[in-house]
């Protein structure tokens, strides 16, 4: 294991009066009896909401709006569906590489903003040059750097506000998410339908530009390079133990939730889906509305109750939260299954939002709660990545067979029981995680 260097951050300005920002708070004797770390500075803690909140508007232009754009240059749904496919391959295989990525790079800012400027790189060449090899080349860059986003943010946020400060700053890294995946739906879809299917790309190739500068705004000295790894300061027995790569995939606490995580996404990525094909089919006029409808509905209320879920999960620990989310998905299968009114199945969606709110938040905290004090942090995202990654691919063949073979209200009540299991896994086998680092 590599000897943790010294914290970047010894001449941090002092917190002005009534500044202090959700989980900005000293970590003094957090971990092991480590030594206490000046909180940081209320510029960092902007910077890392604004450089968030301008990461969601990039990344939205990556969404559903390729197959839009592809579509209008007359490529074929073969060729759409194989330059995804590479894309989805990439983003599958890529996550531990990309968790270890982080793990072994000296500056987690730097490899960040490296990360943006290829995704800006990105969509300008789905713009300028809309031909198969640049295309795939592109969304397999795009989804490289995307593999080392999601535990570079993770470790910045580790970096500056210590695991005690974690779980109140993951809850304003999801509510930045969802705003900005909000605002950039509702820009790029005004863009496309004014303009072109072409400007949302020059639209998220200028988005790269706020990113960065967001970016340069978090102060590389005041991210503790030992934290942002995982990596505690104190030895002791579980400490040496954890600090071995091989010992950190025998921990118990993270198979099992790798292996929730998993059920999650195979219960869930395909009910918006399958309910999609259900609203159109018995009201396609006022679908697409229905359909926005159902992704504004999650996404408002992972930006209200986010901070709270991280707040609570400090007070009632981990698993009453993570059994809550997977109760939520369950009750919202059971609902698609025998719901028919279209209106009704999207206020079945606040259900949606209650397990998105929840789940963002816990699965990076519950990450750092297991991998902490390894050294490999990042690469413990990595792992449940690749699961939530399989469980996404996989949920959508299995419900999709099913709903041809059985019927629309069969897969749903399939994918209930998928998220009922995990709710059993949960409360069953996980180890509550939270008390780790409350010890003095």
């Amino acid at each position: 294991m590599p000897i943790a260097r010294p914290s970047r951050s010894p001449d941090r300005e002092p917190e002005p009066d009534g500044a202090a920002e959700a989980g900005a708070r000293p970590d003094a004797g957090e971990v092991h009896g480590q030594t206490s770390k000046p909180a940081p500075s209320r510029q960092s803690l902007r910077g890392l909401d604004w450089f968030i909140f301008f990461l969601a508007d990039v990344q939205t232009g990556f969404g559903p709006f390729i197959a839009v754009y592809l579509t209008t240059q007359k490529w074929t749904q073969a060729q759409i569906g194989l330059v995804l496919s590479i894309g989805g391959i990439v983003g599958l295989i890529g996550q531990m590489p990309g968790g270890a990525i982080i793990d072994a790079a000296r500056s987690e800012r730097r490899v960040a903003g490296l990360a943006i400027a290829a995704i800006g790189g990105c969509a300008l060449a789905y713009a300028a040059w809309p031909i198969f090899p640049l295309v795939a080349a592109a969304a397999t860059l795009h989804a490289a750097a995307s593999c080392v986003l999601g535990p570079a943010i993770a470790a910045i946020s580790l970096g500056l506000v210590g695991p005690r400060g974690m779980a109140e700053r993951l809850g304003r890294n999801a509510r930045f998410a969802s705003l900005g995946n909000g605002v950039a739906a509702a820009v790029m879809g005004t863009c496309g339908y004014l303009l072109s299917s072409r400007a949302v790309f020059l639209v998220t190739f200028i988005l790269a530009f706020p990113t960065l500068i967001a970016l340069s705004r978090v102060r590389e000295r005041e991210i503790d390079v030992a934290r942002a790894h995982g990596r505690a300061d104190h030895e002791d027995k579980e400490v040496a133990r954890l600090s071995n790569l091989l010992g950190l995939l025998r921990q118990r606490a993270l198979l099992v939730f790798a292996l929730g995580v998993f059920l999650l996404q195979l219960a869930n990525a395909a009910m918006l889906p399958l309910m999609a094909g259900v609203v159109t089919t018995k009201s396609s006029e006022w679908a697409p509305m229905l359909i926005a409808f159902c992704i504004v509905v999650p996404q408002a209320i992972v930006a209200l109750t986010s901070p709270s879920v991280g707040a609570v999960a400090q007070q009632w620990g981990r698993r009453p939260l993570l059994m809550l989310g997977f109760a939520a998905l369950a009750m919202r299968g059971a609902l698609f299954a025998v719901v028919h009114d279209p209106y009704v199945l999207v206020a079945v969606q606040i259900f949606d939002g209650v397990t998105a709110a929840v789940f963002a938040v816990m699965i990076p905290l519950t990450v750092a709660d297991v991998a902490f004090g390894s050294g490999h942090f990042n690469l413990a995202q990595g792992i449940v990545g690749t699961a939530s990654g399989i469980g996404g691919s996989l949920s959508t063949v299995v419900a999709g067979f099913a709903s041809d073979r059985y019927g629309s209200a069969t897969a749903f009540m399939g994918l209930s029981g998928v998220a009922l299991t995990g709710l059993l896994l949960i409360a069953l086998l996980m180890p509550e995680t939270g008390h780790r680092r409350r010890r003095a």
